[in-house]
C-alpha cells in the first residue's frame, strides 16, 4: 500500500509539472483537435480541380464534344492553347494536364483508322497526375465510344456487376484519415510525454532530488506511465468523441471502451518506450533525433498508412515486435468494422506481452542509469 501511495503521489507531481509545460498542453491540444481535422480534410476525396489545358489542331464536332467533357470539380474548365504552349506551360506549373487531339482524328476515326490522342501529365504534382491520367482516359473513351454509336444506348452488358462497399459506403477518405490520425497521435503523444518529462527532470535537477528519497526505479517509473498515460488515453478519448464523431460526422462501429482498453494496453508500451529513450538520450535535442528515427518506422510500417499485405514478410514479421501493428489491427477492427473481444483478443495479448517486455528491459536500463547517477 506504501508502494501504491508514492506511485499515485509522484503521478500527481508529474501532472502538475506538465500543467506548468504551456507548450506541451498547446501541443497535446493541436494534435487531437485541429491536427485531426486536418489530416482528415486534406485528403482529397476525388480528383479536384486539376489545371487543364487541350490543344485542338481537329476542330471538329468530335474534339469539341471531348473539350466540354471536363468541368468541375473534377477540373478546371479547360483552357484551349495552342501547340507552342505546351512546353512552356507544363515548365511553368500551369496546367498539370495537357490533351492535344491531332488534325484529322474525327476523319481518321470514321474512316476506321486507329489516330491516337496525346495526354501530357506533370509528374510533380504525384495524387493529381496518377488519378487524372485514368479519369482522362476513361472520359476520351466514352465520349469518343458515345460518338461512334450515334449517341445511341450501348447495349446491355452481358454481366451486372454490383459493388457493395463495406464499412465505408461512401468511400469517404476522411473517415481513415480522421481515426487513423487519432491512432498515430495515441503512440506520438505517449513517447514524448514520458520521455520528455524524464529529461525535464534530469535538466532542472529533480532526478536528484527523487533519488536523494526512498523512492525505487519502480515507483519513478510507474508513476510517469499512469499519469502521462491517463493524459494520452483522455485527450484521445475526447479527440474521437467531440472531433470524429461530432464535428467530422464519423460513425463509430464498434465499442469505444473496448477500443479505449487496447489504447491503455498500447500506451503501457510506449510510455516505457519513452521513457527508455529518454534515459539514453542525454538532452532533448537526442532524444528528438531517437524518437523520429523510431517513431517515423513504427508508423508507416505498422500497416495504418500501407496495407501491410504490399511490405516484405520480413518486414511484416518483424513488425509483429511493435505494439503499433497489433493497435493499428485492433483499432481498424473495432471502429471501422464493429469488431468484438472474440475478434480483437490476440491483439490485445500481443499489446500485454510486448508492453511487458519493454517495462521490463526499461526498468532494468533505468534502474542501472539511476544506480550510476546515485
Amino acid at each position: 500500500m506504501s508502494s501504491f501511495a508514492t506511485i499515485a503521489r509522484l503521478g500527481v507531481k508529474e501532472l502538475r509539472s506538465l500543467a506548468s509545460d504551456r507548450i506541451m498542453l498547446v501541443l497535446i491540444l493541436y494534435v487531437f483537435s485541429l491536427g485531426i481535422y486536418v489530416a482528415a480534410t486534406v485528403m482529397p476525396e476525388t480528383l479536384h480541380n486539376a489545371p487543364i489545358a487541350i490543344i485542338d489542331e481537329d476542330a471538329s464536332p468530335l474534339s469539341a464534344r471531348i473539350a466540354s467533357a471536363f468541368y468541375p470539380p473534377h477540373f478546371q474548365r479547360p483552357e484551349m492553347i495552342s501547340l507552342a504552349r505546351l512546353d512552356p506551360g507544363l515548365d511553368e506549373g500551369t496546367y498539370t494536364f495537357i490533351l492535344d487531339i491531332p488534325p484529322d482524328f474525327q476523319s481518321d476515326l470514321l474512316a476506321g483508322r486507329r489516330p491516337s490522342v496525346q495526354l501530357n501529365v506533370d509528374a510533380n504534382r504525384v495524387s493529381q497526375a496518377f488519378t487524372g491520367s485514368a479519369y482522362i482516359q476513361a472520359m476520351v473513351v466514352q465520349e469518343v465510344t458515345t460518338f461512334l454509336r450515334r449517341d445511341r444506348p450501348a447495349p446491355p452488358a452481358p454481366v451486372d456487376l454490383v459493388l457493395r462497399a463495406r464499412y465505408n459506403p461512401t468511400l469517404t477518405e476522411s473517415w481513415f484519415g480522421a481515426v487513423m490520425e487519432i491512432i498515430n497521435n495515441v503512440t506520438m503523444l505517449s513517447i514524448i510525454l514520458t520521455g520528455a518529462a524524464l529529461i525535464r527532470e534530469r535538466e532542472r535537477g529533480t532526478i536528484e532530488h527523487l533519488l536523494a528519497m526512498p523512492v525505487s526505479p519502480f515507483e519513478i517509473m510507474a508513476a510517469k506511465i499512469w499519469s502521462m498515460g491517463l493524459v494520452v488515453l483522455l485527450a484521445a478519448s475526447c479527440s474521437l468523441l467531440i472531433m470524429a464523431r461530432g464535428v467530422l460526422g464519423i460513425p463509430i462501429a464498434g465499442s469505444i471502451p473496448l477500443f479505449l482498453f487496447g489504447a491503455a494496453l498500447n500506451i503501457f508500451a510506449t510510455t516505457a518506450l519513452g521513457i527508455l529513450i529518454g534515459t539514453i538520450a542525454r538532452s532533448m535535442q537526442q532524444f528528438g533525433i531517437v524518437m523520429i528515427l523510431i517513431l517515423i518506422p513504427l508508423q508507416v510500417l505498422s500497416g495504418g498508412l500501407t496495407a501491410r499485405d504490399s511490405m516484405p514478410e520480413l518486414v511484416q514479421d518483424l513488425m509483429m515486435l511493435a505494439p503499433t501493428t497489433h493497435f493499428v489491427i485492433l483499432a481498424q477492427s473495432i471502429l471501422y468494422r464493429g469488431a468484438g473481444f472474440d475478434v480483437v483478443w490476440s491483439q490485445l495479448l500481443g499489446l500485454f506481452v510486448i508492453g511487458a517486455g519493454f517495462f521490463s528491459v526499461t526498468l532494468w536500463y533505468f534502474r542501472k542509469a539511476m544506480t550510476n547517477m546515485a
